[in-house]
């Protein structure tokens, strides 16, 4: 299933998943956001159960920000779980 999910108060602007029925991420696409951080977040992601990475990712902070873009994946996640049932 593929997912697209327009982040909310940080500089990316979407973020594109695709989980398999297990809702396992095959992959991962930040539109936006500072580089190095969004290709690190891709690849860490890649074959971890949604679930496990909403508990890593939900929650974290950008400074002063109420979110950040690992936060923004997290909501993404949550949204295309609840899509996927």
């Amino acid at each position: 299933m593929r997912f697209e999910y327009d982040n909310k108060g940080v500089c990316s602007k979407k973020t594109i998943l695709e989980l398999n029925d297990d809702n396992v991420i095959l992959s991962v696409e930040i539109i936006g956001g500072c580089d190095g951080n969004r290709q690190g977040i891709m690849a860490l992601l890649k074959g971890q159960k949604a679930d496990e990475a909403i508990k890593r990712l939900e929650g974290i902070k950008c400074g002063f920000k109420n979110t950040s873009c690992p936060d923004q994946v997290a909501q993404a996640l949550k949204a295309a779980v609840n899509a996927n049932k």
